[in-house]
């Protein structure tokens, strides 16, 4: 059960690419249990060990695309967002940096089974920058659903990376506006289970890189109602609508936050 859990959302710092599990079989098996006459039960348990090990930030494992967007841009005035997804062949991250979601990024059966993209925006309410990030948790399927607690938990724990490869890919726009590194960062956790489906503020940027960051269950400003100057875009980018429920966190109950949601994987 472990290990079905943790191929279902492990990372890509997480997730040895083929390659890495020929040639370094046997290593692997020394690293974690030094003993190499049980080498196909340390193999199922490695993955695992390593999911409690640091989340690392690796440079090398990052391809960055440009798609449609001005580097030098301020997402105040022109939409921003980042489609962050990984391959469990080549065991890199694909960081997309478009006006809205890269779909195409999102196709395929593994991405519908594992759901473990994490998509976010930049977003200007009432004159403030803040970056919104959107994670899966749960709904869908019942493999989801199953494991919701680990999703939730390999989620928060991995999110500093994801963070990080936002900060380095995106890097240009940050050197030209580094006021941004102090812009509050929003996650919101997507599930069909109360526990779980709820938003998180991670303070700002720069510190929600941090694996040490601080988080508090409180939702964000809501937009002005009226057309403004101070709020944008007009309307989010990313398309997960319906309830997002922050039940007990200043009197909200479920009403729809921004038009964010949990998500409809039908609609992805």
């Amino acid at each position: 059960m472990c290990s079905l859990s943790a191929n279902l959302l492990l990372p890509t710092k997480l997730k040895p690419a083929y390659s890495d599990k020929r040639s370094n079989s046997s290593n692997s098996s020394s690293l974690f249990f030094g003993n190499r006459r049980s080498k196909k039960k340390n193999q199922s348990i490695a993955p695992v060990a390593r999911l409690f090990g640091p989340a690392i930030f690796e440079s090398s494992k990052l391809k960055v695309l440009f798609l449609g967007v001005d580097e030098k841009k301020h997402p105040s005035t022109l939409p921003r967002t980042y489609t962050l997804t990984h391959s469990d062949i080549t065991a890199k991250l694909t960081l997309a940096i478009s006006h809205s979601i890269n779909n195409s990024q999102l196709q395929g059966w593994a991405n519908r089974l594992y759901r473990d993209e994490v998509v976010a925006e930049w977003k200007k309410v009432k004159g403030q920058m803040s970056l919104h990030v959107h994670c899966h948790i749960s709904g869908g399927h019942f493999l989801l659903d199953l494991f919701a607690k680990f999703r939730y938990y390999i989620f928060c724990k991995e999110l500093p990376v994801v963070l990080k490869a936002f900060v380095h890919g995106d890097g240009n726009l940050l050197n030209n506006y580094p006021e941004l590194q102090e812009a509050p960062v929003w996650v919101y956790f997507h599930s069909n289970v109360n526990e779980f489906n709820k938003v998180e503020c991670w303070g700002p940027l720069w510190e929600a890189t941090s694996p040490d960051v601080h988080r508090t269950e409180i939702l964000p400003q809501t937009k002005c109602v009226d057309e403004c100057s101070c709020c944008f875009p007009p309307v989010s980018s990313i398309p997960w609508s319906h309830s997002l429920s922050n039940e007990g966190v200043n009197g909200y109950s479920g009403a729809q936050a921004e038009g964010i949601a949990t998500p409809n994987p039908e609609k992805l």
